[in-house]
């Protein structure tokens, strides 16, 4: 299954980013290694908002992501939250839907 962790980043997050990036990336390269998190990173054009792909049986991994994370705990995120995304196309998807031929 995957998991979309969104953040609903602060107003201030570009100007307060570098002060706590460095931790942040390496919890996210941490994470990633463990097969945790697949992709992760901001939008652009506003960057108002964050996007991290994570899969798993739960969403125990992208909760306790955002429990360690620097930028949750020093307020660069207005707010977050988990979805599970029910992923059917792709060589990743967690439940493939074929057409029927």
């Amino acid at each position: 299954m995957h998991y979309l962790l969104i953040y609903d980043l602060s107003p201030d997050y570009l100007a307060r980013r570098p002060e706590f990036r460095a931790e942040h990336l390496k919890l996210a390269w941490d994470a990633s290694e463990r097969g945790e998190l697949v992709l992760g990173g901001a939008l652009a054009d506003p960057v108002d908002t964050a996007v991290l792909l994570f899969k798993g049986d739960s969403p125990a991994a992208a909760e306790r992501f955002v429990a360690a994370d620097p930028y949750v705990k020093n307020g660069l995120i207005a707010k977050w939250r988990v979805r599970p995304w029910t992923t059917v196309i792709g060589e990743e998807a967690a439940t493939p839907v074929r057409p029927e031929s």
